[in-house]
């Protein structure tokens, strides 16, 4: 992939740190794309890179995501311009969700957003996301929801945007996708695939014609100890070496 599309590798021209930042968020993109959540070259994954300047990268817009590799990711400031101009350019609606929680949530290092058929299917749905599976549990206890308001091309959308968000890791954005964020690359990507199955769950089980057996919300409340002891405390990084294991069985040049 890196050679047909002629990107030179970074892997000696960025430190260390952020060569494994650009790694995990190539696989994300690759994981991504592998499970169906891609929708052609729209929607982006980003990863802060530890430092004062709060650079991010994000994907260069015109790649698909099985595409992506690490030296492809383009790094970026916070007003959107790339760091090297040899870099990809990026997708300005991208730049302004991602820009906006950087911005304001020091703790979510990784920001992912999706515009799946089941995501966006309960996005349309006026009671949003139900208490219908053990999956939707997870979300429900630290889901928000932000209204839409168009591309998101303006920039006062970031203010509301960042509200609406507030402290939570779920988002829905009505009429238009998930978003999930997390600590790690590994925690957002487990939050996106717990919040992407639920999505599924829910768009099936409305469509069976029958009652439902909504979960009491009294165990809502308990779900995040729950959560804890499920993961042995590691959230996301229980799964992430496994995935990458995958990823490297099908395909290494993500980490190219």
């Amino acid at each position: 992939m890196t050679a047909s599309l002629n990107i030179p590798s970074k892997k000696n021209r960025v430190s260390d740190e952020e060569w494994q930042l650009r790694v995990d968020l190539a696989a994300a993109y690759r994981l991504v794309a592998l499970h169906g959540w891609d929708d052609l070259i729209f929607t982006h994954l980003s990863a802060r890179i530890p430092g004062k300047d709060h650079h991010f990268l994000i994907n260069p817009y015109g790649m698909l995501f099985e595409e992506i590799t690490a030296s492809s990711l383009v790094r970026v400031d916070q007003d959107g311009r790339k760091l090297d101009d040899n870099d990809f350019d990026i997708n300005p609606a991208g730049f302004t969700i991602h820009s906006a929680i950087h911005a304001v949530r020091d703790d979510a290092n990784c920001v992912m957003h999706t515009h799946t058929v089941a995501g966006v299917a309960v996005s349309a749905q006026q009671d949003g996301l139900l208490a219908l599976s053990q999956q939707s549990l997870f979300p429900l206890a630290s889901l928000a929801y932000h209204d839409y308001e168009g591309v998101a091309l303006r920039e006062d959308e970031k203010a509301r945007l960042q509200a609406d968000l507030g402290d939570a890791n779920f988002m829905i954005l009505r009429n238009h996708g998930l978003l999930t964020v997390g600590s790690t690359i590994a925690d957002a990507f487990l939050g996106m695939f717990i919040l992407q199955r639920a999505c599924e769950i829910q768009i099936g089980a409305l469509s069976g014609n029958r009652p439902l057996t909504p979960i009491d919300d009294r165990i809502v409340s308990t779900i995040r100890e729950q959560a804890q002891q499920v993961t042995k405390g590691m959230g996301g990084m229980l799964a992430w070496p496994g995935l990458l294991r995958k990823l490297d069985r099908l395909d290494p040049g993500f980490r190219d």
